[in-house]
């Protein structure tokens, strides 16, 4: 019975956005039309963007001692509101505005971990070798 209701939903998704095109297209007219256009190149614009900087925010996560996944969570869901965007209609676009006014999950916003005291000393010890061309001279 559930699997009825979600293929439903799913279905009647189009109808309601196209019932929402036609309601916005009579109170605002040919607006609606460069509302959709412009979604469409935000929406596609977002995807493209976020297909570059998601692998640098796996790597900022990595680095910073945070889980990847809440860097993957976080570009898997711009990417999915980018999507809805460039999906025609005005409940899509609430939706997505949603999904991008989302905070950052927790293991994204985790603070890096500070540096040591003598981050920039090495210590140990040490021979020094000559090179081949010393060795000519």
């Amino acid at each position: 019975m559930r699997l009825g209701w979600i293929v439903l939903l799913v279905l009647s998704f189009p109808v309601l956005e196209a019932v929402g095109i036609v309601w916005m297209a009579d109170r605002i007219g040919w607006w609606t039309a460069a509302w959709l256009v412009a979604d469409i190149v935000v929406g596609a614009a977002i995807i493209a963007l976020e297909r570059q900087a998601w692998g640098m925010r796996l790597v900022a996560a990595l680095h910073s001692g945070a889980s990847p996944l809440g860097a993957l969570f976080s570009s898997g869901r711009i990417v999915v509101a980018g999507g809805l965007l460039a999906f025609p209609g005005f409940v899509s676009d609430l939706v997505a505005v949603v999904l991008l006014a989302l905070p950052p999950s927790r293991t994204a916003r985790r603070p890096p971990v500070p540096p040591a005291a003598n981050d920039g000393i090495l210590e140990g010890e040490f021979r020094r070798e000559t090179d081949d061309t010393e060795r000519l001279r």
